[in-house]
Formats: structure tokens, C-alpha cells, sequence
């Protein structure tokens, strides 16, 4: 796993983001949602694998309706300590805009990450402040994939929408770039 095009992206003199390390694993596999409105509103959907975070941006956010299929774009791997980034990147920055960190908390992975990742679909569950049950993220053309709720009790919880607080520091979109402006 590299950083590489992580750390290339980023000017860490002006962004306030974490720099790029690859860390040991932890002892419970970490995920994190961040909603992020950038060039264009989005949530970055993150999965931990060998000290990094394996990440896919989805433009309209998880849905807990399997019915839904939404689009997921891989886009390069994020240091593991980004999960617990909430802030402003700046203008001109790559990425630059508001994140806030929607979700977090640990997954299991349903299979073996490394083949079910190569084979094109990815089982887990998710135990996070919002997200819960199981998941799966299906790739249908090269980083294109699909993270579609599966059918368990969580199905069907409600509109995520309404879910707009931070879960680390309980503010709104609009409080965040207030605070961090």
C-alpha cells in the first residue's frame, strides 16, 4: 500500500489535512464517512486495509435502501489518522471545501479483502454511529462500483439526509465551515 498519490495531491503547507504514513493495522478494522463539498457535493465512503485507507467517493451518500445502488468512484488511498479529519481545505487545494466527518466507528469484512477486492465485490458490516448492518461494494467498470445496503434489519432506516451532524463535533455543514473559516 502507498501514499504516494496521496501526499502528491496535497500541499501540507496550506492544507490542514494529515500527511500520508502508512500505519500498522489496527486491532479492529476502522471505516469512516466523511461529507464532503467540494467542486461538487459528495460523501468519501473509507475502509481500512494494511495501514491505509481504501477510499471511494459517492456522490449522492449511502442509502440504507438495497433497492439503491450508488455509484462509487475509487479514488486514491488516505492515511489511516484521515479518518478523523474535520475541517476546510483550502481554496485552489485539491479537494478543496468543507468535511465533515459523518461516520465512524469498525467493520468486518465478510470474505478476504484482498481477493473479494481483485474479484470485484467486497462483503462487510458496518458498526458505525449511523451506518450499521451489512454492506457490499460491487465494481462494474474500472474504479466504478456500487455500495448497495444489503437486506438485514437495518434496511430501510430512513433517509440519510437527515443525518447532518458531525459525529465528532455535532455540528452542521454550514457550523463546521463557520468554525474552521
Amino acid at each position: 500500500m502507498s501514499l504516494e498519490k496521496y501526499n502528491e495531491k496535497r500541499n501540507f503547507n496550506k492544507t490542514k489535512e494529515p500527511k500520508g504514513i502508512v500505519e500498522s493495522k489496527s486491532k479492529r478494522l476502522k471505516f469512516c464517512v466523511q461529507h464532503h463539498i467540494a467542486t461538487r457535493d459528495h460523501y468519501d465512503f473509507r475502509l481500512e486495509y494494511k495501514g491505509v485507507l481504501k477510499s471511494w467517493a459517492v456522490p449522492k451518500g449511502p442509502s440504507y435502501n438495497p433497492k439503491d445502488k450508488r455509484l462509487a468512484v475509487l479514488v486514491e488511498d488516505h492515511p489511516l489518522n484521515y479518518r478523523n479529519f474535520e475541517g476546510i481545505i483550502p481554496k485552489g487545494e485539491y479537494g478543496g471545501g468543507t468535511v465533515m466527518l459523518w461516520d465512524r466507528g469498525y467493520y468486518e469484512i465478510l470474505g478476504n479483502f484482498k481477493e473479494d477486492f481483485k474479484k470485484g465485490a467486497i462483503k462487510f458490516k458496518l458498526h458505525g454511529k449511523k451506518l450499521k448492518g451489512l454492506w457490499t461494494l460491487v465494481n462494474f467498470k474500472e474504479d466504478n462500483w456500487l455500495l448497495i445496503k444489503e437486506y438485514d434489519d437495518y434496511a430501510n432506516l430512513g433517509d440519510i439526509k437527515k443525518l447532518n451532524k458531525s459525529v465528532k463535533s455535532n455540528l452542521t455543514m454550514k457550523e463546521i465551515e463557520k468554525k474552521y473559516k
